[in-house]
């Protein structure tokens, strides 16, 4: 935050330097300077000004978001939670979280000691770094009370209330109250384990500058309670199963795709495809990474981790991409 301030700063400081310049110049003698140098000193005047005040907007989205702070909470970590716990991080979490492979992308396996630098695979490190966290306690989460780690999944805020930038964007604040105890809960289980690397979120000042100008708008801030449907094999509850198996921070909120962007390239719609299969077909190509007409996915797809759901959820799942969208 220190260096982003000192550019802001500095940036601020150019504004003010050009702004004196343009006055100097439209005062001049000769007509040539005040045409030449009043349009070029004012032009840079007002860059620097946008700039400073999207970095300004940037920074204090990024430090000062506004979340509500961290629930009094004391997960209770029992059998069940613990075990529905472990059901959704291996569903999800361990996607980005599990332990980095020689050649810097996550594995998908345990540990969970995160160290993916997301901001740099996936073509935006030039606004910072966006490193998975550690998730066990070897990590920060050990500082975190289960109010703060609750609030950190509900909000996409840390426990300093800084702007948790990736997590921002994916759909785990609406995840229900029980699931996110739950999460806590098996991750309090698991044995502590070293990260290789520093793991957290740092936007430099190009970083800022892009978050103030409106191309990475923050999202909604979750709600204060969150209440899951019944489980069922219901289009309804398939949503949900969407939710916490994070096909829709992929795919897009109401799985309709996604348009190539700064974020990354287009996602397809899977509605049309899936329209096409029966049940049992849907279910033995997320289970097996191949499509119904012998085509697998691509890599970015991770049917690894939809393989891993019960029959049960790949049904409501199955039902919620066969309903109409609302």
């Amino acid at each position: 935050m220190i260096a982003n301030l000192l550019v802001l700063l500095l940036v601020i400081g150019l504004a003010v330097l050009f702004g004196w310049l343009t006055y100097r110049a439209v005062r001049g003698r000769k007509l040539w300077v005040k045409i030449a140098g009043g349009l070029g000193a004012g032009l840079l005047t007002l860059l620097f000004v946008a700039v400073a005040f999207m970095g300004g907007k940037g920074i204090a989205a990024i430090y000062s978001p506004g979340a509500a702070a961290a629930p009094n909470l004391k997960v209770a970590g029992t059998s069940q939670q613990v075990a529905r716990g472990e059901y959704l991080v291996n569903l999800s979490c361990i996607g980005c979280h599990g332990a980095v492979g020689s050649g810097g992308n996550p594995t998908e396996q345990p540990p969970l000691t995160g160290g993916w630098n997301i901001a740099a695979a996936e073509g935006f490190g030039f606004m910072g770094a966006m490193v998975t966290e550690n998730l066990t306690p070897g990590g920060k989460l050990a500082g975190y009370s289960d109010g703060e780690i609750f609030r950190a999944l509900r909000h996409s805020v840390s426990k300093e209330g800084h702007k948790l930038g990736f997590m921002d964007f994916l759909a785990y604040k609406e995840l229900s109250d029980d699931d996110t105890q739950a999460i806590i809960a098996y991750l309090r289980t698991l044995p502590p384990a070293k990260s290789a690397a520093a793991t957290g979120d740092s936007f430099n000042f190009i970083g800022a500058v892009m978050m103030g100008s409106g191309m990475f708008p923050p999202s909604a801030p979750g709600a204060a309670s969150v209440k899951a449907p019944s489980a069922g094999v219901t289009a309804e509850y398939g949503k949900y199963v969407a939710t916490f198996g994070d096909c829709r921070g992929c795919h897009g909120p109401d799985m309709t795709g996604v348009e190539a962007s700064a974020f990354g390239p287009a996602v397809p719609n899977p509605r049309p495809t899936v329209g096409t299969w029966t049940q049992a077909q849907f279910a033995q190509t997320m289970r097996t990474g191949v499509r119904s007409n012998g085509a697998a996915f691509t890599e970015r797809m991770p049917w690894k981790n939809a393989a891993k759901m019960t029959d049960d959820d790949l049904a409501a799942l199955y039902a919620y991409l066969k309903a109409p969208v609302k």
